[in-house]
C-alpha cells in the first residue's frame, strides 16, 4: 500500500519523530488526545452564535460575544469522564510541572 502512495509514506517517514511522540502516551491519553467531538461540538455552538450576527463593530465586540458564549456553554458541561481519575494520573506523570493540584 505505501509503495501506492509515494508522498504520503515519504511524508511519513519525515515527520516521524513528530508523529511517534503520540505513542509515548498511554491509552487512555491517548484516547483523550485524539477524541475530537468534544472540541467539535464546542467550535460548533461558538459557530451558531457568531453566525447569527454577521458583522461586528470592532474585534474586541467579537470576543466579548465569544467570552460570555463560552461562559454560557461550559456551565452546561457537567458530566465527567469515567476514567477521568486515571488519565488526571497519568498526565500528572507527563506534565507534573503543568498539572494543578
Amino acid at each position: 500500500m505505501l509503495r501506492d502512495h509515494p508522498k504520503i509514506s515519504q511524508s511519513w517517514r519525515d515527520n516521524w519523530p513528530n508523529l511517534s511522540t503520540y505513542f509515548k502516551y498511554p491509552q487512555e491519553v491517548r484516547r483523550l488526545i485524539y477524541t475530537t467531538n468534544t472540541i467539535e461540538g464546542f467550535n460548533r455552538q461558538l459557530r451558531k452564535v457568531t453566525k447569527a450576527k454577521s458583522v461586528f463593530p470592532t474585534d474586541d465586540s467579537l470576543l466579548k460575544m465569544l467570552y460570555l458564549a463560552m461562559m454560557d456553554i461550559t456551565k452546561k458541561w457537567t458530566g465527567r469522564r469515567q476514567d477521568w481519575s486515571v488519565i488526571h494520573a497519568q498526565l500528572t506523570v507527563f506534565f507534573a510541572d503543568r498539572m494543578p493540584e
